[in-house]
C-alpha cells in the first residue's frame, strides 16, 4: 500500500468530491481505502488455475497485445480473430473507431478468447482521444496551468469510470515526461510541467483516479521522453542528458508513483547514452535501463511494456522477431504492437529453446499479466453492456468536469493596468479581431453575449491592402480583443502562427490596448516582439470550444482567471507566472449541473413549446433560465411567424417586451432617483408635475401608482380618438375598465371595418408638425404626446383604492423621469443602465439601432396601423407617443433581459459595478401593502397571495409579464432566473392560447422542480 494511503488521506483532507447522475455510483476516498496492489500476489487461485491451463506456447501468447481498430472493415476484424483463435494473445490495445463500433468488437473478441483479453486504450486525455462522439479531456499540458489537484483526481476518476463501461482495463497514461525541451515535438502538450514535482503531484493524483476505478495504468515514457528533439514514431531519439540529470529530474515522478502503487510502466524507444550507450539500442531494448535501473534500483514491480513495435525508432534497426526478444531479453513484460506477431511469437519460442530467454521469465510474466487481469476483473468476466452507453459515456457529470478543467487552467499572464475583467463597457469602444480564420467561432459568440462589439476576421489570405485597412480600422478603437486561431501543438510549424497576424498584432499594440488571446500552447508568445505594450495576455493551451467559450467569459469577469504556466514561455513569461483576475461578475453560461439543476428534468421543456407552437399558441420563443448568476438553459424555438416569410427564431432576434418595459425601463429609472434623494415614494406626482395641479391626479403617491393602487383606470384606448367614428368608439371605453384586453379587443372587432384615419393627426412621412414615428411610413402629430398625458390628468378615478393593474400611471412616470433626469426617458435608462449593463439589445426604437431582420414581427395590425409590426412597439399608446413611455416600447433578447433581472438578483450590482443600492432593491421588490391585500412590489409583479393557489415561486420572488407574450422572473430565494419571450399576438392579439395554457408559469414550475434536492 506503501504511500497511497497517504495520498487518499490527502485526497480526503482537501474534499473532494465528484457528481453522479440516475445510473452512477460514486465512491468517494477514504483514509481506509486501497488498491490491493495487484502484484503483490503472483499465485492467486484464479492465477494459478488460468496459468495451469496455459500450454508453454499459451503462456507466450498472453505476452503479445495486438492494435485493433473499430474503424476498419472485416478483413482487420479477421486478422484480430486469428491472433485470438491461433496465438492466444493476452490483449489488445483499441486505436480509432466508435465506441459502440468497439464495445460490440470487444463482445465478439472476449467470446473467442480462452482466457480473457485484457482490452487496453491509449486514452491520455480520455476516450475522446481516440473515439468519436466521446469527452476529450483537456491535454496534460492544460492541466499543468491547474491549480486545484482535485480536478485532476476527478478526471482520472471519470476517464477510469468510462473505460470500465467500456470494456477497456488499462490506460497507457499518465504522461510523467518532464516537458523541458521546447522543441519536442512529441510530449509537448502531453506533459504536465517543466517541473518534476509539478508532473509528479499531478501524475499521481490522475493514476489515483484511473486506479480507484481499478483501470490499470502506464506511466510513460521511461526513461524520459521530455528532452528530445525527435519524434520516436520516425526515428530514435537521443537523450543527452546525465545519469544524475536522469536520476533527479526525469526519474522523480516515478518514484512517486512507484511509491504510490503504480501498476505500470511504458518503456520508451529512445537512446540515453548515459545509461546504454550500446549503439542504435533504444531503452526499452536495453537490460540495463529495463531491469537494472528501473525495477532494481527504483523497485518497480508492477507490468513493464513496450512502447509500440512498429515504431521507427525501433523498427529501423531490428526486424521482427529479434525486436520481440530483445525487448524480452531486457526485462519486458508485454510485448506491444508487433508487426508481425506469428513471425515473434516463433522468435521468443527459439530465443527460449537456445536459452537466450529463461522459461521463468516468461512464465514470471505471464503470471503479472493474469493477475493484472484478475486486479481488473476479468475473473468474473461478463460482456459489455450496451445498454444507454452513450448517455453514459457523455453524462452531464463528465461534460461538467471537462468545463471546471478548462476554466481553472486560463492564465492571465500580463494586466496591464487590470484592464481584466474588461469593465467600463459604456465608455470604451472594443472590437474583436479573429485572427487565423474567416468563420464565427465560439470565441466570438460567446464575446457577443456580453456586448455587441463590431467584429472583423483576418487570415493567410488577408492582402496587404486589407490588412493595411484592418491596421487603420481597428487603431480607432481603445481597445481590441484578439483571439489567435487555427493554432497547431506543433513546434515545427511555430504553432501555427502567421506572420502577417503576429505583424498587425505588434503594431496595434503600439497604437490602442490589445487584449490577446492565445489558442496555443504558451511558447507561441515568443512570436510577439512587443508583448511588453499589450495590455492583457490570457493563454488558453488548447484550440477547442469550450476553451474559446470560457475565454471569453473570463475577459468579462464571469469567471476567474486562476491558472499559472506551467513551464516558462520565453524570458518574460517564465514558469508559474499568472495572475488572479476576479469573477462571478456577469452573467457565465454553463450546464445545468453546476448549479445543481437536474438536466434530464428538463427535457419536457422542449415537448411543452412544440406542443404550442403545433397548436399556434405562439410561432416561436426565446427561453433562458440562470441559477446563482450562472445561465444554464438557454434556447430558441420555432419560428418568428406562422407564414412564407418565417425564419426559425436565432439568439439575436429581438422581441417587443410590452409591459416588461415597466421594470425594465421605468423601474431602474426611479429606484435611481430615489437613491440620489430627488424622489421619495410618498410624495405625490404633482410635485414633479406641474400640469397635473388642481386635478385629482396630483395627490397620487408615486407608490401607490408603483403598486396599482392608484385609482386609474386600467387603460384608455387614445388611438380610438384618431379613428372614425369616435362617437360610436366611446361606448367602447365603458368596457370592463379593469380588464386590459377587453377594452382593446373591443375595440378592434368595432373598427374592423372601419379604420379610417383622421387627417390632421398623421402624415406617411415626418415633417415639421408630424415627428412622432407610429410605425413604418407612420407619423403622428407631435402635441399627441400631450394629448395622451392630457388625457391621463382629465380621466376619471376609480371609486376604490385597490389593486388595479393600469399602464397610466407608469406613462405619468416617464415623464417625471424625464423632467428630473433632463433628457428623455430612452436616453436615461440607456446611459445610466443598458450600455453599462452591455445589454446591447435593450432599449427603444430598435429600428434605429437594428437592421429591421433583427426583430420578430410582432403582429399584424389590421386595425389601427395596419401593417406588420416589426421593431415598432405593439401598444397602441406606446406608438402614439413615438414608441417612447414609460409603460410600454422597451425591446429587446432574452440575454439582456437577463442581464438587468440578474443585476436585481444581485442587490443592485452586475459586472462590478453598482447600480442601486442594496437597500433599495430589498424596499422595491417587497410587498409593502400585502396586508390589505396588494400582492404587488413596487413595479413588480410579486407571488399570488391565495393560499389556495399555491405558488412555485417564494414570497421574496418578483418579475412581470407583457402583453406580446412575455415573461421574466427572479427568485432570491432559489437564485432562479427565468425570462420567456414571445410573440403570441401574432398575427393578432385575439390569440389567448399561450394565456390560458399557463405555458409561461408552468415551465417556471418546472424549473423550480428540476432543482437538485438534498438528500
Amino acid at each position: 500500500m506503501k504511500g497511497y494511503l497517504l495520498l487518499i488521506i490527502l485526497l480526503c483532507i482537501i474534499g473532494i468530491s465528484h457528481g453522479k447522475d440516475i445510473e452512477r455510483e460514486v465512491v468517494s476516498p477514504d483514509p481506509s481505502f486501497h488498491i490491493d496492489f495487484p502484484f503483490d500476489n503472483l499465485h492467486s487461485s484464479w492465477v494459478d488455475s488460468v496459468f495451469n491451463s496455459l500450454t508453454p506456447d499459451q503462456r507466450i501468447g498472453q505476452l503479445f497485445f495486438a492494435a485493433a481498430y473499430s474503424s476498419l472493415g472485416k478483413k482487420h476484424v479477421d486478422l484480430i480473430t486469428e491472433y485470438i483463435d491461433k496465438y492466444k494473445i493476452g490483449g489488445l490495445i483499441f486505436f480509432q473507431g466508435g465506441p459502440k463500433r468497439q464495445v460490440k468488437l470487444t463482445n465478439i473478441y472476449q467470446s473467442r478468447s480462452k482466457t480473457p483479453l485484457l482490452v487496453a486504450m491509449d486514452a491520455e486525455w480520455g476516450l475522446g482521444m481516440r473515439l468519436d462522439s466521446c469527452i476529450s479531456f483537456p491535454r496534460q499540458m492544460t492541466l499543468g496551468a491547474v491549480q486545484d489537484l482535485r480536478l485532476i483526481y476527478q478526471m482520472g476518476y471519470e476517464i477510469g469510470l468510462e473505460c470500465r463501461r467500456m470494456g477497456v482495463h488499462l490506460n497507457f497514461a499518465p504522461v510523467v515526461d518532464v516537458n523541458n525541451n521546447p522543441a519536442n515535438p512529441v510530449i509537448g502538450t502531453r506533459s504536465f510541467s517543466e517541473n518534476s514535482r509539478d508532473v509528479a503531484r499531478r501524475s499521481v493524483m490522475y493514476m489515483a483516479g484511473l486506479q480507484r476505478q481499478h483501470i490499470l495504468t502506464a506511466a510513460k515514457h521511461f526513461p524520459g521522453h521530455g528532452n528530445t528533439s525527435v519524434d520516436s514514431h520516425y526515428s530514435l531519439p537521443v537523450v543527452h542528458d546525465s545519469y544524475a540529470s536522469l536520476d533527479s529530474l526525469e526519474w522523480y515522478p516515478y518514484k512517486e508513483l512507484i511509491n504510490n502503487d503504480l501498476t505500470g510502466v511504458l518503456a520508451a524507444h529512445l537512446q540515453a547514452p548515459a545509461l546504454d550507450s550500446t549503439p542504435d539500442l533504444a531503452s526499452s531494448l536495453s537490460r540495463r535501463v529495463v531491469t537494472d535501473i528501473l525495477q532494481d534500483s527504483l523497485g518497480f514491480k508492477g507490468l513493464i511494456y513496450t512502447d509500440a513495435l512498429n515504431m521507427k525508432g525501433v523498427t529501423k534497426y531490428f526486424s521482427p522477431g529479434e525486436l520481440e526478444v530483445k525487448a524480452l531479453e531486457a526485462g519486458v513484460d508485454v510485448l506491444l504492437m508487433p508487426a508481425d506477431i506469428p513471425k515473434a511469437i516463433t522468435a521468443v519460442k527459439t530465443a527460449i529453446e537456445n536459452g537466450r530467454i529463461s522459461k521463468e521469465q516468461v512464465e514470471l510474466s505471464c503470471r503479472k499479466i493474469l493477475a493484472a487481469k484478475e486486479w481488473a476483473g476479468l475473473n468474473q468476466y461478463r460482456p459489455v453492456d450496451t445498454t444507454r452507453l452513450m448517455e453514459y459515456l457523455t453524462s452531464p457529470d463528465a461534460e461538467l468536469l471537462n468545463r471546471q478543467l478548462v476554466e481553472a487552467s486560463l492564465t492571465v499572464v500580463q494586466n496591464r493596468d487590470s484592464i481584466l475583467p474588461l469593465k467600463r463597457l459604456d465608455q470604451e469602444k472594443t472590437a474583436i479581431l479573429i485572427a487565423g480564420t474567416s468563420l464565427p467561432n465560439n470565441f466570438l459568440r460567446t464575446l457577443r453575449l456580453y456586448q455587441e462589439t463590431d467584429y472583423y476576421f483576418m487570415d493567410k489570405k488577408t492582402t496587404t491592402l486589407q490588412e493595411k485597412s484592418l491596421f487603420e480600422t481597428l487603431g480607432n478603437y481603445s481597445r481590441v480583443i484578439i483571439g489567435i486561431h487555427n493554432t497547431s501543438s506543433y513546434p515545427g510549424s511555430n504553432y501555427g502562427m502567421l506572420p502577417n497576424v503576429v505583424s498587425l498584432v505588434d503594431r496595434l499594440a503600439e497604437k490602442t490596448h490589445v487584449v490577446l488571446c492565445l489558442f496555443a500552447p504558451p511558447y507561441a508568445l515568443a512570436s510577439f516582439g512587443n508583448k511588453e505594450k499589450m495590455a492583457g495576455i490570457v493563454v488558453s493551451y488548447q484550440e477547442t470550444p469550450l476553451s474559446q467559450d470560457y475565454t471569453a467569459q473570463l475577459l468579462y469577469g464571469a469567471i476567474e482567471g486562476r491558472g499559472s504556466l506551467p513551464f516558462s514561455a520565453d524570458s518574460m513569461f517564465l514558469y508559474r507566472k499568472g495572475m488572479k483576475t476576479a469573477g462571478h461578475l456577469r452573467l457565465k453560461y454553463s450546464i445545468p449541473e453546476e448549479v445543481d439543476i437536474l438536466s434530464y428534468k428538463l427535457a419536457p421543456i422542449d415537448t411543452m413549446i412544440e406542443t404550442a407552437i403545433r397548436n399556434k399558441s405562439i410561432p416561436g420563443c426565446q427561453i433562458l433560465a440562470a441559477r446563482d448568476g450562472v445561465v444554464f438553459f438557454s434556447r430558441e424555438y420555432g419560428q418568428t411567424r406562422y407564414d412564407s416569410e418565417a425564419e426559425p427564431v436565432q439568439p439575436g432576434h429581438i422581441y417587443d417586451l410590452a409591459s416588461v418595459t415597466k421594470i425594465t425601463a421605468t423601474l431602474p429609472s426611479v429606484m435611481l432617483l430615489y437613491d440620489q434623494e430627488q424622489i421619495k415614494l410618498r410624495d405625490r406626482i404633482g410635485e414633479y408635475l406641474p400640469y397635473l395641479s388642481g386635478s385629482d391626479k396630483a395627490k397620487i403617491t408615486l407608490i401607490d401608482i408603483l403598486t396599482h393602487q392608484a385609482r386609474l383606470q386600467p387603460f384608455i384606448g387614445f388611438y380610438l380618438s384618431t379613428m372614425q367614428p369616435v362617437d360610436s368608439t366611446k361606448k367602447l371605453l365603458a368596457h370592463s375598465p379593469d380588464k386590459l384586453y377587453t377594452i382593446r379587443l373591443g375595440a378592434n372587432m368595432y373598427l374592423n371595418s372601419q379604420t379610417r384615419f383622421k387627417e390632421k393627426y398623421y402624415s406617411v412621412s415626418e415633417d415639421g408638425q408630424h415627428r412622432l414615428q407610429v410605425a413604418d411610413s407612420l407619423f403622428v402629430i407631435s402635441t399627441y404626446r400631450d394629448t395622451i398625458f392630457n388625457g391621463i390628468r382629465d380621466s376619471k378615478l376609480l371609486t376604490k383604492k385597490q389593486y388595479r393593474y393600469s399602464d397610466l400611471g407608469f406613462i405619468l412616470l416617464a415623464k417625471m423621469i424625464e423632467q428630473i433626469g433632463g433628457m428623455t426617458l430612452d436616453e436615461y435608462v440607456t446611459r445610466h443602465f443598458y450600455n453599462r449593463l452591455g445589454a446591447s439589445t435593450l432599449g427603444y426604437l430598435p429600428v434605429k439601432r437594428f437592421p429591421q431582420g433583427r426583430m420578430v414581427p410582432t403582429a399584424h395590425d389590421t386595425i389601427f396601423r395596419r401593417q406588420w409590426l416589426q421593431g415598432y412597439v405593439h401598444d397602441e399608446n406606446a406608438s402614439l407617443m413615438g414608441g417612447v413611455s414609460g409603460h410600454a416600447g422597451v425591446f429587446g433578447n432574452a440575454n439582456d433581459m437577463a442581464k438587468i433581472m440578474q443585476m436585481y438578483l444581485n442587490k443592485g450590482t452586475y459586472g462590478g459595478e453598482r447600480y442601486i443600492r442594496e437597500k433599495t432593491i430589498d424596499y422595491f421588490t417587497s410587498a409593502p401593502f400585502s396586508k390589505e391585500g396588494n400582492r404587488r412590489g413596487i413595479g413588480f409583479d410579486k407571488p399570488e397571495l391565495n393560499p389556495q393557489k399555491p405558488d412555485p415561486a417564494s414570497p421574496q420572488s418578483f418579475g412581470h409579464s407583457g402583453f406580446t407574450g412575455t415573461y421574466v422572473w427572479a427568485d432570491p430565494k432559489t437564485g432562479l432566473l427565468y425570462v420567456f419571450l414571445s410573440n403570441r399576438v401574432c398575427p393578432d392579439a385575439s390569440n389567448t392560447k399561450l394565456i390560458t395554457s399557463n405555458l409561461r408559469t408552468r415551465i417556471y414550475e418546472l424549473l423550480v422542480d428540476a432543482i437538485r434536492k438534498e438528500e
